[in-house]
């Protein structure tokens, strides 16, 4: 099973001034790597989000936000199964680190050189005492991920990705990054790409910094994310400060954001070869790039899976026929008025375990409640199929048939 992975390239191609290209890679995932060395059974009992809450939470000062029961989880930062990263800097002279760009988080966090745990001793590690710019914050802050619960303090500095350049950015050292899909993960930090009021790490995200520095040509960044596998081709593309018409097809059909947190946007239905509807009077969607899966409230997620006859897993995953894909029958999500229909070829994930291939739905139950009502989580799976703009000039998501060569 590939997944959809943003490696950011050393080569960076600008269009005009203050737009910036991001190549996108595409590479296996956490998830598919334990799944082939059979650990993913262990790997998933060890870390489920209460356990973790319960385990650590002498390791947190008291009243950490994120420790909260049904604060975490994998449902929202999903790594295990994609990670979109890229190169930036932090400090002067810059030190290099790779970081997942994330739609469903607004923190940017890197390990510290004092990061005690072995996940850190596999990664980049920042060392402010080498940078004439830093300045040190004294906060504490955590983030509770479904793999594990990190910590650290925050920090300011001067950050560039590519040539785009934002001086005091706030972010988090991390110091302690429990779980085992940390070590195995390819990226050393996140760059959430979410609105401020999401944020774990007091002031301005990235996006916001970049914006307020007038650093980008529009307020608006775009995913463009490759069916392609082909090694040495950039698979995909992130697009600080603008979108790119030749890689989406017809009109944009735009939806306003209705909590500026997430990229939460009003979905009117989810029905089953157009006829069985899963929210027939509407509900809310997540546009998040850290997640590959589109996930929804167990009961409709239940429901979708009987219709497409997956059948459950001992680990909470559902396995598919994969002699049966030709008669399965389409997915279709209702978006402002316009259809986005994704055929089984689409919404099932393929995976090989000994010279033998297995069929996986794309589909998985997560319960979050807002005060909107339950969420869905529309990720990779779905983002895949259609080119994504996100627009905080107007507060809005735009989609667009994504342009795939046959």
């Amino acid at each position: 099973m590939w997944k959809l992975v943003l490696v950011l390239l050393w080569t960076w191609t600008w269009t005009s001034s203050a737009l910036l290209r991001v190549p996108l890679k595409r590479v296996r995932s956490v998830r598919s790597q334990l799944r082939v060395e059979g650990l993913l059974e262990e790997f998933l009992k060890e870390h489920r989000p209460d356990m973790f809450n319960r385990r650590y939470a002498q390791c947190f000062p008291p009243g950490t936000p994120s420790l909260r029961l049904g604060r975490s989880s994998e449902k929202i930062y999903n790594f295990m199964d994609a990670q979109y990263y890229g190169e930036i800097t932090l400090g002067t002279p810059g030190q290099n680190f790779s970081v997942v760009f994330d739609t469903g988080s607004s923190d940017l966090w890197v390990p510290s050189t004092y990061c005690v745990s072995q996940a850190c001793a596999s990664h980049r590690r920042f060392k402010a005492f080498e940078s004439s710019s830093f300045f040190h914050d004294g906060r504490t802050f955590g983030v509770h991920y479904g793999s594990g619960h990190l910590l650290g303090v925050m920090a300011r500095e001067t950050l560039k990705i590519g040539s785009l350049t934002t001086i005091n950015q706030e972010f988090g050292e991390s110091v302690y990054e429990p779980g085992s899909a940390f070590v195995r993960a390819k990226f050393d930090g996140v760059l959430g790409l979410g609105y401020p009021a999401l944020a774990e790490i007091l002031g301005n995200p990235v996006f916001d910094n970049l914006l307020a520095q007038k650093a980008v040509e529009e307020p608006v960044f775009s995913f463009f994310l490759s069916r392609r596998t082909s090694s040495g081709s950039p698979e995909g593309e992130l697009l600080l400060g603008g979108k790119d018409e030749a890689l989406y097809s017809g009109p944009i059909n735009w939806l306003p954001v209705t909590a500026k947190g997430y990229w939460q946007i009003k979905m009117e239905s989810v029905s089953v070869q157009g006829a069985i509807s899963l929210c027939p009077r509407g509900c809310q969607a997540i546009v998040d790039t850290g997640t590959s899966l589109i996930a929804g409230p167990t009961a409709d997620i239940i429901s979708l899976h009987q219709l497409i006859g997956a059948t459950p897993t001992n680990i909470g995953e559902f396995l598919i026929d994969c002699a049966r894909m030709s008669s399965l029958p389409h997915v279709t999500f209702v978006l402002g008025g316009t259809e986005y229909t994704l055929t089984p070829e689409q919404y099932v994930r393929k995976d090989t375990l000994a010279d033998k291939e297995f069929c996986f739905s794309g589909f998985q139950a997560v319960d979050i409640f807002s005060p909107q009502g339950p969420l869905w989580i529309l990720g990779d799976v779905f983002l895949t199929e259609f080119y994504s703009i996100f627009d905080r000039g107007l507060d809005r998501v735009g989609f667009a048939f994504a342009k795939h060569p046959a």
